[in-house]
């Protein structure tokens, strides 16, 4: 659908506004709501924006659209007290309404090891004659390192160029396994599990997934940026899953 990303960043902008008859306007009667903490339907979303009883600000860094679905990067400020890091994903049905989301969000964190923040970096999508190129290059790599422990890191991150904008870990893979050493040690390894979607447009590729971060279940959310067939950037955002939710949906 070539204007599901006007539709999805039109509609976000509407709500963010605080005006709850935006519900009507962009949101499909079979609305189906995977954020944990928001129960199903129209409905859901309507007593959340009657609950926030105010417009929330909300910063977009990056969009991704691939066919009816479209993932957006960005910062929402005053949904709670810290700035919230978040991706939103959402699938547009054939009437332009807004039928499906998926979501996940983090506190910003005022310093990161890197230097670089939680969302800054490029933003323009390129190469969209290497979107499926991309595609299956990152599913291998979730599903074969992440997933698998197994396999050369070096077939899929670039050695000479790889920005890290988690904040704990620094730039390259020096950093890479610095940072992982680390976060083991303090009992917080990251475990993969299940990829559960991918979503890829050009040189930009969000991956959605769950496993455990120490013992927590969690959802990962990880947008890689590729050139020349490697992985050159990266920016996540986890999300702890809790033991019960507001509809049947699950949150994948």
């Amino acid at each position: 659908m070539s204007n599901a990303r006007t539709i999805v960043l039109t509609a976000l902008a509407d709500l963010s506004s605080g005006d709850i008859t935006a519900v009507d306007r962009w949101l499909a009667p079979g609305y189906i709501q995977h954020h944990p903490a928001i129960p199903d339907g129209p409905e859901g979303v309507r007593a959340m924006m009657a609950t926030l009883g105010a417009p929330i600000r909300h910063d977009v860094h990056r969009v991704i659209t691939d066919g009816d679905t479209v993932a957006v990067h960005g910062t929402y400020y005053g949904i709670g007290p810290a700035p919230m890091v978040s991706f939103d994903v959402l699938r547009v049905d054939a009437d332009g309404k807004l039928a499906e989301h998926w979501d996940a969000q983090q506190p910003k964190s005022d310093q990161t090891v890197s230097g670089r923040t939680e969302t800054d970096g490029p933003t323009e999508v390129t190469d969209l004659d290497r979107t499926e190129a991309n595609r299956k290059l990152v599913t291998t790599f979730v599903e074969g390192i992440l997933l698998g422990g197994a396999g050369n890191v070096t077939d899929y991150l670039s050695t000479a160029e790889y920005h890290q904008h988690n904040p704990y870990i620094a730039d390259g893979l020096d950093g890479l396994a610095a940072g992982l050493a680390t976060l083991a040690e303090q009992g917080r390894t990251a475990s993969y599990t299940t990829l559960h979607k991918v979503i890829a447009e050009g040189n930009f590729v969000l991956t959605m997934a769950e496993g455990t971060f120490g013992a927590t279940r969690t959802a990962f959310y990880d947008l890689f940026r590729l050139r020349d067939g490697k992985i050159v950037e990266h920016w996540d955002v986890l999300f702890d899953i809790p033991a019960t939710l507001a509809h049947h949906n699950g949150i994948f």
